[in-house]
């Protein structure tokens, strides 16, 4: 018996929004909306799905999965704003697509009456907590929200369930020139990467030396430091990069005397700088204390 479409309010976790249906063969009536069974051809993609990426390698392996095992989780969808006789996916896009690719005539499917508002959130939600955005559309995602329908970063956050500081990190990113996002996008560069990258003139030429070096994002932080990118000698992800042994040595010596960080970066002949980390003003107090020789 089909259970009677209903409007509710858009909850806060994935599993209250999609319910608990693990299996096909066992299915469980999620705790809104109502299962189905439709052709892959009544389906289409979701306009507002921040996923735009969907790679080639990636839709080939789950629909090798699929073709073993069958799609274990429905598809959320929507009837189509457009066609009555059709329906737009919510969550679920990249199943769909390989399930197409595995030969699959039909499909399991959650129909959910949801405004635009709600679309968004959801996918936002299901694509985040899979991991299955990369930083780029995970910030898009967040910038639709907040330009589309006037959400705050801080109840952004609420709603994805990410810090505050997660979400505004993430949108810093499409400051970037677009071709550094394409390098985020494909792969090339890393969210850490690309965060060091920010506000910088010359990020795309940096952008280029992190991939040709393979550098870390320590190393990058190094180079962004040492200031606009000159010769590949004097960069300073180079100088992290060739610390000697005594150096490294003599760090950790100090590092585990104080019990806190200690780095060292040497400069032109014997100079150089040592740089001591603190987390509060208590530990900067000990630091006062250690090297002036005085007891609390």
């Amino acid at each position: 018996m089909n259970v009677p479409l209903q409007k509710s309010r858009l909850g806060r976790g994935l599993a209250s929004l999609i319910g608990d249906t693990p299996t096909i063969a066992t299915p469980r009536g999620p705790a809104e909306g109502e299962q189905r069974v439709v052709g892959t051809d009544l389906l289409r993609g979701g306009r507002f799905n921040p996923r735009k990426d969907f790679r080639d390698d990636e839709l080939a392996e789950l629909a090798e999965s699929i073709r073993q095992k069958g799609l274990v989780q429905p598809i959320i969808v929507r009837p189509d704003p457009d066609n009555e006789q059709r329906f737009e996916i919510v969550a679920g896009e990249r199943r769909w697509r390989a399930a197409q690719r595995a030969g699959l005539h039909t499909v399991p499917v959650i129909v959910r009456i949801l405004d635009d508002k709600e679309v968004l959130e959801l996918a936002i939600i299901e694509n985040v907590q899979r991991a299955d955005l990369n930083a780029i559309e995970e910030a898009s995602g967040y910038r639709d929200l907040i330009e589309r329908f006037d959400y705050s970063q801080e109840q952004v956050s609420e709603i994805i369930g990410k810090s505050r500081s997660h979400v505004t990190n993430t949108l810093r990113l499409l400051k970037l020139p677009a071709s550094v996002q394409s390098l985020v996008q494909n792969g090339s560069l890393t969210a850490g990467h690309a965060r060091a990258l920010v506000g910088r003139d010359d990020a795309e030429a940096l952008a280029q030396k992190i991939i040709e070096d393979s550098l870390n994002v320590r190393e990058v932080e190094a180079l962004v430091q040492a200031g606009p990118i000159g010769n590949a000698g004097s960069s300073g992800a180079r100088k992290v990069r060739d610390k000697d042994a005594d150096t490294r040595a003599f760090e950790k010596e100090l590092t585990d005397a104080l019990g806190l960080k200690v780095e060292i970066k040497r400069s032109s002949g014997e100079s150089g700088v040592m740089t001591i980390k603190f987390g509060n003003f208590d530990q900067l107090d000990y630091i006062r204390l250690r090297l002036t020789g005085m007891s609390e």
